[in-house]
């Protein structure tokens, strides 16, 4: 606060008792010119008020705040609903240009300003979770599964006669999506069923697929560190150091990753000894925020340069501006308050699973490198025929549970079916592999999961295993039964 508004002041009120006032004023200020100054996440978090007064500075720095503007435009960032306006704190103008999705929009500083700040902030929070030789990154206005693609369309311009994007599987849609999305063709790599019914990653397939295919044809290995259970990471020290070697770029999906120091250490080491050109994680996953962003991140930043550059237009600011205000308002104490909550939730979680087993006739299937989510199998609950009892469906275990408040959870079932996507045939999909495994239903001790949270879930799976092996033949009444 400058001398001349405290003698304002004080003229105006005829009095020296403004001095705390303005004193609080003044902390308010000197938070902001720190963090402007440092560019680091705040240690610990800040108010409110504080977050408010920065976030409406910078929004009064876009010309559609000016208070003498006449935009002749096509885009003036003119906002015809004032709820809609507040909602967005005024913002309106997006970031970006039409080249870049990082550039400097002229009209829009403050848009750029935070922009900026926000890829600063995560940047400097991604080197302190575990992964210190981090260069770059940037918020994208895409969730993950756009944002992969981003980084594959970028991989072309480099690598103009490559066609293939060698790829582990993980079963989940997007991942498989991008690849297709991007138009390359994907070399399917199936996962190995262990003795503990653990899916792990054949690296050695991966090997024989570069020798058969020619590293020159091959656009990128795309691998994954977190992902539902019972499947592992897979090991990214090998394949940075097999792309290393053979000159492959390498792409991480770490959709959920930063909330894992398995997941970093895995990272930071690939890093270390191999290649990994960017790594890819999603904002509500790792920061509890609205779905819609992604963090793209790497270890060269020239080349995470050129994936901004590959994004066309402006996009919204809204996921950048959702991160902003969740770090300031959690600082990285904040943060890693809740990292460490989450690791303790998990083992919470995995020891009252086991506990379940010794009730009933299933297991908990150890994944030690995925520390995130957990499996349970659940075939000698579903398949009880004892009694002349009948087997039920297994997905309609998930059902049961989500009628009953359990979302999340999710329950595969091990069929032998096929899914078709984008014209290629997958068996047993949901499940990683198509070996004939257990079936089995996962659950996930994320970020923000509560004690109570897994408690609930606990004694509402329980209540349902009981049901079930008490009278199988009336499932439909058993499933239509909210407890």
């Amino acid at each position: 606060m400058d001398d001349t508004f405290k003698l304002l002041v004080n003229n105006l009120l005829k009095t020296s008792v403004t001095e705390t006032a303005i004193d609080s004023m003044t902390t308010r200020e000197n938070r902001i010119r720190q963090l402007f100054r440092h560019r680091k996440c705040p240690v610990d978090g800040w108010d409110e008020v504080t977050i408010e007064l920065l976030v409406n500075r910078l929004a009064l720095m876009d010309s559609n705040n000016f208070i003498h503007n006449y935009g002749l435009g096509e885009r003036e960032a003119r906002i015809a609903s004032s709820l809609v306006a507040r909602r967005h704190y005024r913002f309106g103008h997006g970031i970006g240009r039409s080249g870049d999705i990082c550039e400097l929009q002229p009209k829009a500083i403050g848009s750029s300003l935070m922009n900026v700040l926000t890829n600063t902030l995560v940047l400097d929070v991604i080197q302190q979770l575990g992964v210190p030789n981090t260069s770059s990154c940037f918020v994208t206005p895409m969730a993950t599964g756009m944002s992969l693609t981003l980084c594959l369309l970028t991989l072309r311009h480099k690598r103009p006669n490559a066609k293939y994007v060698i790829w582990p599987r993980i079963d989940q849609k997007s991942c498989f999506k991008c690849i297709l999305t991007a138009g390359f063709i994907p070399i399917i790599i199936d996962n190995k069923l262990l003795v503990n019914n653990s899916l792990e990653t054949d690296f050695v397939a991966i090997e024989a697929k570069v020798k058969q295919l020619g590293s020159d044809q091959i656009v990128c290995i795309l691998s994954t560190t977190s992902c539902f259970a019972p499947r592992n990471a897979d090991p990214l020290e090998e394949i940075s150091k097999l792309c290393l070697n053979e000159d492959i770029p390498h792409i991480v999906n770490n959709a959920y990753g930063l909330q894992s120091t398995k997941c970093l250490h895995l990272l930071e080491v690939a890093s270390r000894v191999g290649r990994i050109d960017a790594f890819v994680q999603s904002t509500d996953k790792n920061f509890m925020v609205p779905v819609g962003g992604a963090i793209i991140a790497g270890f060269n930043k020239q080349f995470i340069g050129e994936i901004s550059s590959t994004y066309a237009g402006r996009g919204s600011s809204t996921s950048s501006l959702d991160v902003l205000i969740t770090l300031l308002q959690l600082g990285i104490n904040g943060y890693k308050k809740l990292l460490k909550e989450r690791k303790d939730h998990f083992n919470y979680l995995k020891e009252q699973m086991i506990f379940l087993t010794n009730n009933f006739n299933t297991t908990v299937i150890e994944c030690k490198a995925n520390q995130i989510s957990i499996a349970m199998t659940v075939d000698n609950i579903i398949n009880n025929d004892n009694n002349n009892k009948t087997s039920m469906n297994t997905t309609e275990l998930g059902s049961m549970l989500f009628k009953r408040g359990i979302s999340g959870a999710r329950v595969v079932a091990i069929d032998g079916k096929y899914k078709s996507i984008g014209g290629y045939e997958f068996k047993n999909w949901g499940s990683h592999s198509s070996l004939d495994n257990s079936s089995y239903i996962t659950a996930a001790a994320a970020i923000g999961v509560t004690k109570e949270d897994i408690n609930v879930f606990i004694r509402k799976l329980k209540s349902v295993f009981e049901l079930i092996k008490r009278d199988i033949n009336n499932i439909k009444s058993i499933n239509n039964t909210i407890f």
